[in-house]
């Protein structure tokens, strides 16, 4: 019978519908920092209707059903752009630091010392017998010989330390593959009773577009609920299970470094992708390339000088005598010859003992506009300054795809927060809507009260 008793059901299921809707409310309020957090509402649905005589007629509200305001497709974008945006932040960020390092144009950059050990030889061709002469021409060689050393250093330190964020930011992605990893069982679980666990899947949200602007993935959902996330094409995280990223060490003969590969698999990890990929193409080309030139420039150095010093004779009648060590292999070990440590006396500026005699000392210094480097195209100094305007090139470029690639991050993030976001002015309104809604429940349940005593109470009652 569609009577009073209905108005009482009628009005629980609405005070029901409205508690829950203001409980939801009060969940999105109070998550309204927390990051990935979903904005979550109650799906209202009307309740099987009652056949009566009258015809069909309702029997209040329900809600079916607590949705995520989330999209998937912004969820890929998001990920997809997320990890062009990690590569370019490290290269960005260590070509502003070899920017730093070779600090060009300055007083002290190895420039402007390469420009001073040509003026001295210049001086001493001036002054051949000069010891003054000769005292600072080998002052003004070490001050060269320190700056090849003090670039070689910073630009090793450079990769040591991009070095030890690789392996820092390996172990990060295992922690956060055992996490999704331990949340794909808990979701799986949680919704065997075909509703989604709202909360749990915001926070493995959260951890792949956090692992994904580490390295590139993909992820693929399943019927359970969990998420198969790919590296490549590996599963790193499948449902309960993950794969570890492993780091060991590796050596060129010269530098130390960690490969990175998959555990229990020995494939190794050549392009993840993301800031890890901008590491490694930072500290095994970007860094190594600037290394190589400069290395370049100092074995040219030392052969060209010692080359035409060893054909001069020294103020003690020597010949055959390097300024330069000879073995030096790069900027990291160039090094004076120690007999010119020793004596200044051994810097052979003439090609025969004739006192005044500056022709080696010419010749030398001529080297400062000989075509030696880029296969007899450019001078020691042409060949450094092409490396800085390549360094300013490269370094300006990787700003602007780091801003550019930023700006499309951005702009999806804004889109996910449109729909994901909690508005407090929105909530709050939600908030007053559902308490309005909770009060005419309530006075549903009171009438209906009413009415039930009048039935009880008061009907068949004498006087009445």
């Amino acid at each position: 019978m569609y009577g009073p008793n209905v108005g009482l059901e009628i009005g629980r299921r609405a005070l029901i519908a409205q508690q829950l809707s203001l409980n939801l409310t009060g969940h999105n309020v109070a998550n309204v920092n927390t990051p990935g957090f979903s904005r979550q509402d109650g799906i209202f649905s009307n309740n099987d209707p009652m056949l009566t005589t009258f015809g069909s007629l309702g029997t209040g509200v329900q809600i079916t059903d607590i949705r995520r305001m989330r999209s998937v497709f912004l969820d890929q974008q998001f990920r997809s752009e997320s990890h062009k945006l990690g590569r370019w932040q490290f290269l960005s960020q260590t070509w502003n630091q070899i920017e730093g390092i070779v600090n060009e144009p300055e007083d002290t950059g190895l420039s402007a010392q390469l420009d001073e050990f040509w003026n001295g030889w210049q001086d001493l061709a001036n002054n051949p017998q000069s010891e003054s002469a000769r005292v600072a021409l080998r002052e003004q060689a070490l001050l060269l010989v320190n700056s090849f050393h003090h670039l070689s250093t910073q630009l090793k330190d450079l990769r040591d330390s991009l070095d030890s964020e690789i392996t820092t930011m390996t172990e990060q992605i295992n922690t956060i593959s055992a996490q999704i990893a331990d949340l794909n069982g808990q979701i799986a679980s949680a919704e065997l009773t075909g509703h989604q666990a709202n909360d749990l899947r915001d926070r493995r949200d959260y951890l792949v577009d956090t692992v994904s602007q580490w390295v590139s993935v993909s992820v693929i959902p399943q019927p359970s609920g969990s998420y198969t996330v790919l590296l490549g094409g590996m599963a790193l995280v499948d449902g309960t299970g993950y794969l570890s990223l492993g780091t060991e060490t590796q050596s060129d003969g010269v530098n130390v470094t960690h490969r990175v590969f998959l555990e229990n698999t020995g494939i190794d990890i050549t392009h993840p992708g993301g800031q890890m990929e901008g590491l490694l193409e930072a500290r095994d080309e970007v860094v190594v390339n600037q290394q190589d030139q400069l290395d370049i420039l100092a074995r040219e150095l030392v052969k060209g000088v010692n080359e035409i010093h060893r054909l001069g004779v020294d103020l003690d009648g020597n010949t055959g005598i390097d300024f330069f060590d000879p073995d030096t292999t790069g900027a990291d070990d160039i090094g004076l010859h120690h007999l010119i440590l020793e004596d200044v006396n051994h810097i052979s500026a003439g090609l025969n003992s004739e006192e005044g005699d500056n022709s080696n000392a010419l010749n030398i210094a001529a080297l400062r506009d000989a075509l030696r480097l880029n296969n007899g195209q450019a001078t020691f100094g042409e060949y450094y300054n092409s490396i800085i305007g390549k360094i300013g090139v490269q370094s300006q470029e990787a700003q602007n795809l780091e801003q550019n690639q930023q700006a499309l991050v951005s702009q999806i993030a804004n889109s996910k927060e449109s729909l994901s976001g909690v508005s407090l002015d929105e909530e709050m309104a939600n908030m007053i809507q559902f308490q309005h809604a909770y009060e005419a429940a309530a006075r549903i349940i009171t009438v209906m009260d009413s009415a039930l005593n009048t039935v009880i109470n008061q009907m068949g009652v004498s006087g009445y």
